[in-house]
């Protein structure tokens, strides 16, 4: 099957109509956060973020199949030694919206840039936002298990009783396990906290993702051949990601630069169709273009 990889250069709430309902099942993207970025997409005021986003996220909501998931990369900025709230806010309008706030995922920046501020310390995590249309989604939790880790071999060699059955948590908070259950795995679940350093290449872009974090996402909630959405593309990171991992995407940026660097950075991949070498051996395989 051919790999697709769609980029459109414009507005996202406008080139978002053309796209069909029900048709993405993975939405994953960082838009412009408030008052940055300004050089490249005009800064949005935090008074007006939330308005300006949710004609955006209502079409987000169309085209998302209902067992698709929308990971939503945003982070309050500081103002006048404050927070921000327009984060908050804009997850109580998505809801009212119509989207499931199902999950809260944490970027943690392994090598974030020191740095010394009169009333806070370095910002080292982003918010990864999840949304869902259904309550019953896609996930392929499988596809990101994590090594045990060095604790299972010394916690699981000699287990209790208690160990042995489900123990209930002594505070009431209704909270129970069973040790035993993790024996003879070599693999858990993670967390939600991805630790990922930041993209420090230059990619001729402000915000580049790193190529992990999309990466992780797809592995989660797609399969070969499902489509991917970026929004917001930028560099076009998660289209190229998408591409490698066989998932058809499409990218969305109003910067008509950024559009032609993600077209020249995607590269065709080569599909293979294996017959027997017996009766077809000196058959050469097809290559198909993956970029339109």
């Amino acid at each position: 099957m051919e790999v697709t990889s769609n980029i459109y250069h414009g507005d996202s709430k406008e080139v978002l109509k053309q796209i069909p309902s029900d048709s993405v099942d993975l939405i994953v993207t960082s838009p412009p956060y408030a008052d940055q970025r300004k050089n490249t997409y005009g800064g949005i005021h935090t008074d007006q973020y939330v308005k300006w986003f949710l004609p955006i996220s209502e079409q987000l909501l169309r085209v998302l199949k209902p067992s698709g998931t929308f990971i939503l990369n945003i982070k309050e900025k500081v103002a006048n030694g404050e927070r921000s709230t327009y984060v908050m806010e804009l997850i109580l309008e998505m809801r009212k919206q119509g989207w499931l706030w199902t999950e809260e995922f944490i970027w943690h920046k392994k090598n974030c840039y020191p740095g010394k501020w009169p009333n806070r310390f370095r910002d080292a995590w982003e918010r990864l936002l999840q949304f869902n249309k259904n309550r019953k989604f896609n996930m392929y939790q499988e596809e990101v298990m994590v090594p045990m880790g060095e604790w299972a071999t010394s916690r699981l060699k000699k287990l209790s009783e208690t160990d042995k059955t489900r123990d209930n948590s002594k505070v009431g908070s209704g909270f129970g396990k069973n040790i035993s259950n993790w024996l003879n795995r070599d693999k858990a679940y993670p967390t939600n906290v991805l630790h990922l350093a930041t993209e420090c290449n230059n990619k001729n872009h402000s915000a580049t993702f790193p190529e992990e974090l999309p990466e992780w996402f797809l592995k989660l909630f797609t399969h070969e051949y499902d489509t991917v959405l970026d929004p917001f593309m930028g560099s076009g990171t998660s289209l190229i990601v998408a591409n490698r991992m066989k998932r058809h995407s499409i990218g969305i940026d109003n910067v008509h630069e950024y559009c032609e660097m993600a077209k020249e950075k995607l590269k065709p991949i080569e599909l293979y169709l294996f017959e027997p070498k017996a009766k077809y051996e000196k058959a050469k395989p097809k290559r198909r273009s993956t970029v339109r």
